[in-house]
């Protein structure tokens, strides 16, 4: 999908930097105009925009006047401009502008195309606005979707509880104190008590002049704590930079736990995650792709690394519910608490569409063996071994099928 970035800006080297920028993603298309009545023009046409760029002084509108335009059409606005006024800064962001940037350098464009790409992120993510006063929700609402987030709303915290526990997309809370069942504080000591929301961006919010609350916040979990009133540019960055921080969390979490070129789970995780999963009565099996140095010497490592990452969706797809790590290779393994039976019949049914399709633009046809653990081990090692060992009895005897014991 391309989003359509409405660029106004009446210098033609600006303009032509900006569309680099913006070209720069293939998600992006940008729509250049250099005049007002050329903007003007572009909306009228009735297509859509996803954001748009503005310079604040046109030729033919030298008051603003774009800001009132792309703002009627519901378009974000990022005003760009060369001078720096407090006061026109204030009243631009009253209007429900996004950011007011000064074009001094490439970072001031670059900061813009921050901007653009953070919006586009933003449409992915639920934010659970947990406040009693329909006033302030309503305001906080406004303030999250003019930056295009999903918002869900709560009257107290035990029904935000309840939504959070319904909804396990929800990224962020922002929570007021002062709140009728269950305050803002005592939520957040529930919720930070359930390792399930551990990652869950919390930021807490009061009238009160109780200087010791914001403290009290954040020492029970909060990521951050606003005192109300509070200006929507602060509450922007606040909220900006406490997702950003998340996001670089899970960033760096993903790189010691995923495999690269896959994005399963590594091996190490495997065995971190999964033994308490095993004890429980899980089944493992390993699974190896057929004659897999073949397709790398025929079509080379581009097109074996395609198919790798293909079979690694399709097995996602059938065992939706198991833990799943490649080894290595063209190796992998998965836990399942399915029963034996049921894992069985998935994996039947994934050979099945392994064999039936063709993988990569180089259309390769491949098959796979598979060893099954079916008898519950002290250890998950044990089992993967035991199910290694099956998978090289498979292998042994004829490829393309499964084994459970020794044959």
């Amino acid at each position: 999908m391309q989003y359509r970035i409405l660029v106004v800006e009446d210098s033609p080297v600006v303009l032509k930097v900006l569309k680099h920028l913006v070209s720069q993603s293939q998600e992006f298309e940008p729509v250049l105009c250099s005049c007002y009545k050329e903007a003007e023009e572009k909306l009228a046409e009735g297509e859509s925009f996803f954001a748009s760029i503005v310079d604040l002084n046109l030729p033919d509108a030298e008051n603003g006047e774009i800001v009132d335009l792309v703002l009627e059409q519901k378009i974000p606005c990022i005003v760009l401009t060369g001078n720096f006024d407090d006061s026109l800064r204030v009243g631009l962001l009253n209007k429900g502008v996004l950011d007011y940037v000064t074009k001094e350098s490439r970072y001031s464009f670059n900061h813009v195309m921050k901007v653009v790409n953070r919006l586009k992120k933003n449409q992915d993510i639920k934010v659970l606005v947990a406040e009693d006063s329909s006033t302030s929700r309503l305001f906080i609402k406004i303030l999250l979707e003019q930056y295009r987030f999903n918002v869900i709303e709560a009257n107290d915290g035990q029904e935000a509880l309840a939504k959070l526990e319904a909804d396990s997309e929800i990224k962020m809370l922002i929570t007021d104190h002062n709140m009728p069942v269950v305050n803002g504080y005592d939520l957040v000591r529930m919720l930070r008590r359930n390792i399930r929301f551990q990652d869950l961006v919390i930021i807490g919010l009061s009238a009160e002049g109780d200087t010791s609350l914001s403290a009290k916040f954040i020492k029970s979990g909060a990521n951050d704590f606003l005192k109300k009133p509070f200006y929507h540019e602060e509450f922007h960055c606040r909220v900006i930079s406490n997702l950003e921080s998340q996001e670089m969390l899970e960033t760096i979490r993903d790189l010691a736990n995923l495999d690269p070129l896959t994005k399963l789970y590594n091996r190490r995780y495997l065995f971190e995650e999964g033994e308490a999963l095993y004890q429980k009565g899980a089944v493992a099996a390993v699974l190896d792709l057929d004659f897999f140095k073949k397709v790398n010497d025929t079509y080379g490592h581009f097109v074996g690394d395609e198919l790798l990452k293909e079979f690694s969706s399709l097995l996602i797809d059938v065992f939706n519910d198991a833990l799943i790590a490649r080894f290595g290779g063209e190796e992998f393994c998965l836990i399942s608490a399915l029963s034996v039976d049921e894992v069985v019949g998935k994996l039947d049914e994934f050979m099945d569409l392994v064999r039936g399709r063709t993988f990569t633009t180089a259309e390769v046809s491949v098959t796979c063996s598979i060893g099954v653990c079916s008898e519950q081990q002290s250890t998950l090692g044990e089992a993967v071994n035991l199910a290694d060992n099956y998978l090289y009895d498979a292998k042994r005897t004829g490829r393309d099928r499964i084994v459970l014991s020794e044959e």
